[in-house]
């Protein structure tokens, strides 16, 4: 099956007064049809970045130093200013972590929905705003056409994140990019998001890719598993491989520390902090908080491993032939 999206060896880098700060450090993943993938790792591992590079958004003092991003035939890293245009917003679009921030203030909901939809269509008005209306009932939003006249500040939380999914969505993309979706949410709202972009999915074909730090988001959404952690991948598997048999000791330390509501015992957190990365260490970048790193794990970067189809791990105790280690 033929990847929707491809990103091979991305190296993003921020030029600093400071000094270099090493964002993302060779991350390679793919992104199937109709496929809902997880970017899962602790916060500065590198998971928004990589989003903003797909998007091509980095920002300078930020440049994509290495690698390759495919979106089917066409390299994203190539294209113009100019064809970014073309391509952002009808054929990939990003959801961003704070609607309220995404959402211009000063404009009505229904002209910045209609706008997008007229500058990639060039649809007319009456037009666009029958899409935006449709889409605003497709995700459950019973009076859109009021809401169509509403500013952002007369909307919820959960309102304005439905709205910024139709806004990705108004162009039909091929993939639909959410950071942090459900961060700000209530348990209830965040249940009925997580249920609309399960229903979206099948009903527009697009796949998915959702950056978060909640596994429980992942479990109850993903069909595949990025970890990130230092900027690098660690581990890549689907939701039920990650979940049931983890290869990597921080996904495994991830694991532990989610709160079980009928656990009796106490979590168990990861010690240590994610490293900065104006000062990243050598080799793996996990070694400094792992039970069972090695001498090696201090010099040299592990590479991803396959151990099974779509399964692959960057541990240098699985290079050494061992893959069925146990790190519980």
């Amino acid at each position: 099956m033929t990847d929707i999206l491809s990103v091979r060896d991305l190296t993003v880098r921020f030029f600093t007064y400071y000094g270099v700060v090493h964002a993302v450090n060779g991350v390679s993943f793919s992104v199937l049809p109709e496929e809902t993938l997880g970017i899962v790792g602790e916060s500065g591992s590198g998971k928004s970045v990589t989003a903003l590079s797909i998007m091509g958004l980095v920002e300078k003092p930020g440049y994509v130093t290495g690698g390759s991003i495919q979106l089917g035939e066409r390299s994203l890293l190539k294209l113009s200013a100019k064809e970014w245009l073309d391509v952002r917003g009808r054929e990939i679009t990003m959801c961003f972590q704070n609607p309220m921030r995404a959402l211009n203030p000063l404009m009505k909901i229904g002209y910045q929905l209609m706008r997008i939809h007229q500058a990639h269509q060039s649809s007319s008005k009456h037009d666009a705003a029958r899409r935006a209306v449709a889409l605003l009932k497709q995700v459950n939003i019973a009076d859109a056409e009021q809401l169509m006249d509403r500013y952002p500040h007369q909307l919820s939380g959960g309102m304005s994140q439905r709205v910024m999914v139709v806004m990705a969505l108004i162009c039909g993309p091929r993939l639909l990019i959410l950071d942090e979706p459900t961060t700000g949410l209530d348990v209830t709202v965040q249940q009925q998001l997580l249920n609309l972009l399960r229903e979206l999915r099948t009903s527009t074909s697009a796949s998915q890719m959702i950056i978060t730090h909640d596994l429980g988001v992942v479990a109850n959404i993903c069909d595949r598993v990025v970890v990130m952690y230092g900027g690098r991948v660690m581990e890549t598997a689907p939701v039920e491989v990650l979940y049931g048999s983890p290869k990597h000791p921080y996904t495994t330390a991830l694991l532990q520390a989610i709160p079980q509501v009928d656990a009796k015992t106490d979590l168990t957190p990861i010690p240590g902090s994610v490293p900065e990365p104006l000062n990243m260490p050598t080799g793996c970048p996990f070694h400094p908080r792992c039970a069972h790193a090695m001498p090696r794990c201090s010099e040299v970067v592990p590479a991803l491993v396959p151990l099974a189809e779509r399964h692959e791990v960057a541990c240098h105790l699985l290079t050494k032939g061992d893959d069925h280690v146990n790190f519980d």
